[in-house]
């Protein structure tokens, strides 16, 4: 039973379960920048470069035999993933840059000034250093 314990101590840390849920969000914020890409920004593109759709460039390799689909090398899709890429980095850049200045301005905040000591802390002072000084003679 200890087994089970451990793994459930394990599962229940505050740092796995960040992970996990971030995780998750980044699977669904993958989805959203492949969708921007594909459905957004590569017709865009492909408009641009005279109506072709970027996805399906290809250079084909060898010569086509029947009944065999002749290898190519998919330059268009690769474009494509290229770009999701570069979105997705420059939007985890944004984040991390947002998270480093909110936590440098918490970190730039001055500390409050400490309290004056209360009259007990003024009076147990005093009867110390008293002590102290029957204690030397």
């Amino acid at each position: 039973m200890s087994f089970f314990k451990e793994f459930k101590t394990f599962v229940m840390r505050g740092n796995l379960i960040d992970m996990a849920v971030g995780v998750i969000i980044g699977g669904a914020f993958g989805k959203i920048v492949t969708s921007l890409v594909n459905d957004i920004m590569m017709p865009i593109l492909g408009i641009a470069l005279g109506n072709i759709d970027i996805t399906s460039l290809e250079y084909k390799l060898g010569e086509p035999v029947e009944g065999v689909e002749q290898a190519s090398i998919r330059y268009g899709a690769f474009l494509q993933d290229i770009i999701n890429f570069l979105i997705i980095a420059f939007c985890i850049f944004v984040f991390i840059k947002l998270i480093n200045n909110l936590t440098k301005k918490k970190e730039e905040e001055p500390a409050p000034a400490p309290l004056a000591p209360s009259k007990e802390e003024v009076l147990l002072t005093e009867i110390r250093d008293a002590l102290n000084k029957l204690a030397d003679k």
